[in-house]
């Protein structure tokens, strides 16, 4: 059984008609989902007054930031950046995306495979501030809350989004316990995740990839750095910043990977680690978006 939290209070970040970080990308999501014949069980996220949300959240991140978010949102919105807007409801579904994220920690646990359907995403969120679409780390987070976890002594995150998660990597990159690896395009927005950034504990690995990679580069990489680095590593869970914006017909990059390459991705993934968790970041094709996600979870289920 594969695990998909999601709630509709997710569609409650609200960004504007024209932003590329919309309400849509979830509904396609979950639609295809359904539409899918995957073995899938639906939860919601833990409730915010039940949940260790916002104490990981104030561990995190800074609480000037928190209140310049919590100020911002009961204002009635506005931008944290100029690439960043938040709406009324902004503060708390940011929380509620934390809350599940920790809980797919929880069922990986357990050796329960789960997918976060959630939003807003997270691996660009700094310690003071949001940045790229996000608010809160949730990777980041999810990743320090896992450690004190029965059985988790060390984790890693994989993050194959097509942009470096910047604050995600600062954000666990002193922590000798906690691996962060980024495959990425670059020159891209943010413009961090140069090869020479390994961390203080040799625990980070970025991968930067030339505008117009396809599977013909990634996979040598992918198969020859990627699994070495985390396997080496040998992380008790294995968290997947799953961004879906290098697949080959999203409009913010230039990598031309498709769907089925996620699949091979994922497939690795469940080698390096029998507690695995994907939890969304990017992605801003509504059709490759869905049927990439789609192709991750079927390959959770192939043998």
């Amino acid at each position: 059984m594969l695990n998909v939290i999601y709630s509709d209070e997710f569609l409650e970040h609200e960004t504007g008609i024209t932003h590329p970080e919309s309400p849509a990308r979830l509904r396609a999501i979950v639609q295809a989902l359904r539409n899918s014949k995957l073995p899938l069980e639906w939860r919601l996220p833990t409730p915010l007054d039940n949940s260790p949300a916002l104490d990981w959240v104030k561990k995190i991140h800074t609480a000037d930031y928190i209140k310049t978010l919590v100020d911002l949102t009961a204002s009635g919105g506005g931008f944290i950046t100029s690439d960043t807007p938040v709406s009324p409801r902004s503060y708390e579904v940011a929380l509620l995306a934390v809350s599940a994220w920790l809980d797919a920690v929880d069922l990986a646990v357990q050796e329960q495979i789960s997918f976060v359907a959630a939003r807003p995403p997270g691996h660009h969120a700094e310690a003071n501030f949001g940045m790229g679409f996000c608010l809160f780390a949730n990777a980041a987070i999810a990743a320090h809350y896992s450690l004190g976890r029965p059985g988790i002594e060390r984790v890693a995150i994989l993050d194959w989004d097509v942009h470096h998660g910047n604050g995600t990597q600062h954000l666990v990159s002193e922590n000798p316990r906690i691996a962060f690896c980024s495959l990425h395009q670059s020159p891209c927005y943010p413009g961090t995740g140069r090869a020479t950034e390994t961390g203080s504990h040799n625990n980070v690995l970025n991968l930067p990839m030339s505008p117009g990679s396809s599977m013909h580069e990634y996979q040598p990489i992918f198969t020859g750095r990627v699994v070495p680095f985390l396997t080496n590593f040998q992380p008790d869970l294995l968290i997947v910043s799953a961004g879906y914006d290098a697949h080959k017909d999203d409009p913010l990059a230039r990598i031309n990977l498709t769907s089925a390459d996620y699949a091979f991705f994922t497939y690795h993934c469940r080698q390096i680690s029998p507690r695995l968790m994907f939890g969304l970041e990017g992605g801003y094709d509504l059709e490759a978006l869905s049927e990439s996600v789609v192709a991750t979870l079927e390959a959770c289920v192939e043998h």
